[in-house]
């Protein structure tokens, strides 16, 4: 066992080692140390899976319109807030958009506060997690594009006067590429440090400073999420307006 290998992923390597290296080859991979192949993040995020299909499973048999539970309170909520922040941002009809931009929020949001449970840790933090869904985001927001205007979303990249297209073409393209960039940056960077600063101070002092500290570990996962998912929303409206 990893001197920094948490308890559940010395688990999966003790058990699972096999089906990784093989999950690996499929894609003609390698791990750097085939005999635990498992790492802590991969198996936060399955872990962040399996509790988000588990919450779904209790939730949906128990949903009710003339007694809804406090779970399906907490849900509408979320559901009221991701309608709100989606139709503030000015996208129309985004109904079918909405499943993306839930998931995402809250998604990021369990593996954020995932981390303050004491033996885990918020697979945020590490930076291939932010890159991936930044890479989902990039790639679901120009297919969106394309759906929308078909080739003629590329004239977006060209700007408003033709003759400025030598110009913008670079730019845009440049802006548009710098995005998954900026969105992995941001969420690594911030839960890499809140983590880092609420473990110091709660293996320093046991009573009320680390509760401070965990305090605005939550702020800014919530924080972190949301940012997430309006930056997501935005680059979506962008894709798919016709104000172009």
């Amino acid at each position: 066992m990893h001197e920094d290998e948490l308890w559940l992923t010395a688990w999966f390597n003790n058990h699972l080692a096999g089906a990784a290296n093989s999950i690996l080859g499929l894609v003609h991979m390698t791990a750097q140390d085939p005999a635990r192949p498992w790492e802590n993040w991969i198996v936060m995020e399955l872990l962040v899976v399996a509790i988000m299909m588990a919450g779904a499973a209790l939730l949906r048999p128990r949903l009710s319109v003339e007694k809804p539970g406090k779970f399906q309170h907490v849900m509408e909520a979320f559901y009221g807030f991701f309608k709100n922040t989606m139709e503030d941002v000015g996208i129309e009809h985004g109904g079918k958009y909405l499943g993306y931009f839930g998931t995402v929020f809250l998604f990021i949001l369990v593996m954020n506060l995932i981390g303050l449970i004491p033996g885990l840790e918020s697979p945020t933090m590490f930076p291939a997690v932010p890159l991936g869904l930044a890479l989902v985001t990039f790639l679901f927001y120009n297919a969106l594009g394309f759906g929308h205007h078909g080739p003629k979303y590329l004239l977006q990249f060209v700007g408003p006067i033709w003759w400025l297209a030598p110009l913008m073409i670079p730019i845009e393209f440049a802006s548009h590429l710098a995005r998954p960039m900026s969105l992995t940056i941001r969420l690594y960077a911030n839960m890499f440090a809140g983590e880092r600063v609420t473990t110091t101070f709660m293996s320093l002092i046991h009573l009320l400073v680390p509760v401070l500290f965990m305090g605005l570990h939550v702020f800014v996962a919530f924080l972190q999420a949301y940012i997430f998912m309006i930056l997501s929303m935005i680059y979506v409206k962008g894709a798919i307006s016709h104000d172009h």
